[in-house]
């Protein structure tokens, strides 16, 4: 399978690595690859991550501090990763 994220996601990565890098420029980078990391387990193991708190999603525990939330795309083979939420942030929002 391929990944693909969703502009949201994107930007949920691009904001995590600003927040982490005003304080530590390596730790964001480290954090950064470990999001990448995880991308590259789930085209292998899309089931990776245990069933999500929205129908259709999972979630996957990229770091203990940040979940990654996805939806599998059997048809196309695609797994879209949705969000990087913190683990100490409501998910879904409005719950």
């Amino acid at each position: 399978m391929r990944v693909r994220w969703t502009s949201q996601a994107e930007q949920d990565r691009a904001d995590i690595m600003t927040y982490i890098a005003a304080d530590n420029v390596r730790a964001a980078v480290a954090m950064d690859e470990l999001f990448g990391s995880a991308a590259v387990r789930l085209a292998d193991f899309p089931r990776l991550g245990k069933p999500g708190m929205v129908a259709g999603t999972r979630e996957l525990i990229a770091h203990e501090s940040y979940r990654m939330i996805y939806e599998v795309a059997e048809a196309d083979e695609t797994v879209w990763v949705l969000a990087l939420v913190h683990t100490a942030r409501q998910w879904p929002p409005g719950r």
